[in-house]
């Protein structure tokens, strides 16, 4: 197995209570707070006919994309975000903003005139007087492990994939390996600092709070779930555990597990009947349902079922199981073994089990993570929550679609979801689904785009066999609990391809969607922030 190949394996997918007094975060303007330490960067606005244009416009892991505004403008401070929002929307731009270049749809380049690039602004800190960590958009969430863990102990449950930069994968949500144990990224989201434009056009930095009390927190809210591209630009979010007491940085996020246990065990294609495979999946989902309760003893267990489709050619591929733990506690090796043999219990062939490993976390999450180069290609990702195990139909659909030879990657994976994740109501955030104890999604990657409408089509048609019950989308109730907005997908908005009479904001944002639009309303009344699948002002 080559180096690459184990850490696609390891690596999983691409991460309350309390009130923190005002006088501890008051909600002052952003010119209050101490520069970053990009502040001395530009601006710099790369036209069309600068040779540096190109590589702005590539920077992105979606190759089916390509923005081509009539300008980039890459900013080093939340004074310059203000000043390039401000000056587009005086000349009358169309204004986008880019992170880390990892959405899943077009929303950075469809129409813009203006993209304003943040990759500059990458600075993770600890900021005293707000007693909370400050962490910039542009930092990746590698960036983010490594102070965090190098300066003080701590981290985030957020992603793997290492490249993802904070500014969309916080605001979506995020979540990772951590998550079963400590719940979502943005369940330790203390204030946020945003530019915004008013009704006259006035472009200004608002920071908004946890704080109840706080006027602006109603934009802190609608931050922990949204997605980007809404409300505004988010130049600095700022963390710390809302049940954590005092100022002590070591103590107010939490402490990795000192040493990860991984696992991977692997069922070849060959020989793999539909009654097998049935019993394989249904096996995992059956595992989930018993053990994602956040005090199970498995809370820290994080597994990536990786249904892979087959292969052409003399080897057919195989379906993989990876999955990592804390490694402390004299049982955790057992605990491990125990779960790769609970999803292949009956499935014949047996797996091939490779042997358990151990390594410190942040060497095991920094082997494991993805470079920007193995994540870039053609793809098309399309979500789903589950709050129950798959039904044997839509078991039996994925083997029909997964178990045909092909040769790009064409994949069903389910990941480990649940624990402490469910432990938040559903208003509490705008993320609204806290029930599901798996995230699920259909997946086609390509290199060549010659192959985008056989590859689109082929994942668009499986997406809709699996939900052919509710309309060929995730809706939620039964097994399902709608989809992730980090995993944004245009179909759902598309009556082609949703066919439930269910709109496609109920299924990413359930019953929190019209206070969703009452947030829009009065901090973008001009609808600045928009894109395909952004909230809408109201009606």
């Amino acid at each position: 197995m080559s180096d690459v190949t184990r850490r696609r394996l390891l690596g999983g997918t691409a991460a309350l209570g309390g009130v923190v007094t005002a006088d501890l975060i008051p909600a002052l303007p952003a010119a209050a707070a101490a520069p970053g330490k990009g502040a001395g960067l530009g601006p710099v606005r790369i036209g069309q006919q600068d040779p540096r244009y190109a590589d702005l416009a590539v920077r992105g892991t979606n190759q089916r994309f390509r923005p081509k505004p009539e300008y980039f403008q890459v900013v080093g401070s939340t004074e310059q975000v203000v000043k390039a929002v401000g000056d587009a929307v005086r000349a009358g731009k169309r204004v986008t903003v880019r992170s880390g270049g990892h959405c899943y749809e077009n929303f950075v380049g469809d129409g813009s005139q203006v993209v304003i690039d943040m990759c500059e602004m990458n600075e993770v800190s600890f900021d005293e007087r707000r007693g909370a960590f400050m962490v910039q958009p542009g930092a990746t969430l590698m960036d983010v492990y490594r102070t965090l863990h190098l300066g003080w102990g701590v981290t985030l449950p957020g992603g793997q994939c290492g490249t993802v930069a904070a500014g969309g994968h916080i605001v979506g949500g995020g979540y990772g390996a951590l998550s079963r144990r400590y719940g979502l990224t943005i369940d330790y989201l203390h204030a946020v600092e945003v530019v915004v434009v008013d009704k006259s056009g006035r472009a200004r930095a608002v920071v908004a709070t946890r704080d109840p009390r706080d006027p602006n927190h109603d934009l802190w809210w609608a931050h922990t779930g949204a997605g980007g591209g809404n409300f505004g630009i988010v130049t600095r979010y700022w963390l710390r555990d809302p049940k954590a007491k005092g100022n002590d940085p070591a103590k107010l996020l939490p402490r990795p597990p000192a040493e990860l246990l991984t696992g991977v065990a692997v069922w070849s294609w060959q020989g793999m009947t539909k009654e097998a495979f049935r019993r394989l999946l249904s096996n995992h989902g059956a595992w989930h349902e018993r053990n994602s309760d956040p005090s199970s003893p498995y809370a820290s267990l994080f597994g990536v079922l990786m249904v892979n489709g087959r292969s052409d050619g003399a080897d057919p591929g195989g379906i993989v199981l990876a999955c990592q733990m804390d490694a402390t506690g004299a049982d955790a090796e057992k605990r491990m073994k125990d779960f790769i043999a609970a999803v292949g219990e009956g499935v014949t062939p047996a797996a091939t089990v490779l042997p358990i490993g151990r390594q410190p976390w942040y060497q095991a999450i920094r082997s494991f993570a993805l470079s920007e180069g193995e994540q870039s290609s053609h793809f098309k990702v399309k979500s789903g929550y589950l709050r129950k195990r798959f039904t044997d139909r839509q078991i039996d659909v994925a083997y029909d679609h997964l178990s045909t030879p092909a040769s790009t990657t064409r994949a069903l994976w389910a990941v480990s979801y649940g624990g402490q994740v469910n432990t938040v109501p559903s208003t509490a955030t705008a993320t609204a689904e806290r029930d599901s104890i798996l995230k699920v999604f259909c997946l086609a990657t390509w290199q060549d785009a010659k192959d985008d409408g056989t590859q689109l089509r082929w994942v668009r048609e499986f997406h809709r066999d699996l939900y052919a019950t509710t309309g060929g989308v995730p809706v939620p109730g039964g097994n399902c609990g709608g989809a992730y907005i980090n995993y944004p997908d245009t179909d759902h908005a598309d009556p082609k391809w949703n066919t439930s009479g269910v709109p496609w904001t109920t299924l990413y944002f359930g019953g929190n969607y019209p206070r969703l639009q009452r947030v829009k309303a009065h901090w973008d009344p001009k609808n600045v922030f928009h894109h395909a699948m952004s909230i809408r002002l109201p009606a």
